[in-house]
């Protein structure tokens, strides 16, 4: 099991009642999702924001991480991005568990929001994990291996998937999919697509999650 780095942003109230773990894209970082906190650290006070590190340095980007090889982007073979993304797994599940522990929160006022690939990564993970988190929120990502799900499922989150309409990394009709293997499986599901928008957070998008959020957190909607 391999430790990861992490930036923590805290409460702004200076008492923590939940948590927000932000999982980032492949070639990013951590800080690249922690600024998140700022604008929504301001209609969550009670919530502290962490952003880990991927464990591996990115073949295509050694300034930044990844979570698992991407064959089409960095020439690895599938058994390697298997390998890799299995580990992987392990390592962020761990993280999760140490955090809310460290934290005194519990999964269920937990959020796990992720980006591209750590979209995929918290999709994978969240319905395998014996306690459900509050919920999950996925911009710009894909449901991996939609077929094992059902049969795999152990805990049903709440999910929200955000996607720009125009992302020429990861298809806009990655959503529909995962949504649609979600609902299948039990799982209550949320959509919104970001008009004009590319493999990016747009704020609307932003705003949606927020809500979902806040919703699932128990706190008052403003």
């Amino acid at each position: 099991m391999r430790k990861l780095e992490a930036g923590r942003r805290a409460a702004r109230s200076g008492k923590a009642s939940s948590l927000v773990i932000l999982v980032h894209g492949y070639g990013a970082d951590g800080a690249d999702l922690l600024g998140l906190a700022d604008p929504l650290g301001e209609h969550m006070p009670d919530t502290v924001f962490v952003a880990p590190n991927a464990p591996n340095r990115c073949s295509n980007n050694p300034m930044g991480y990844e979570w698992f090889p991407i064959p089409w982007l960095d020439g690895s073979s599938e058994e390697a991005a298997a390998e890799g993304m299995a580990r992987a797994v392990e390592d962020l599940n761990a993280f999760i568990d140490e955090t809310i522990a460290a934290e005194g929160v519990d999964d269920a006022h937990t959020i796990l929001l992720g980006f591209s690939q750590g979209t995929m990564m918290n999709l994978h993970i969240a319905p395998r994990r014996p306690r459900p988190v509050a919920g999950v929120v996925g911009f710009s990502g894909k449901l991996l291996a939609p077929e094992q799900l059902k049969s795999e499922v152990v805990s049903r989150p709440p999910v929200l998937l955000v996607h720009g309409d125009q992302d020429d990394m990861v298809p806009p009709a990655s959503l529909a999919e995962a949504a649609r293997a979600l609902d299948d499986a039990g799982f209550e599901v949320y959509a919104h697509v970001s008009k004009g928008t590319g493999h990016g957070i747009a704020p609307d998008g932003l705003g949606v999650a927020l809500h979902f959020m806040r919703d699932k957190l128990g706190i008052p909607q403003e």
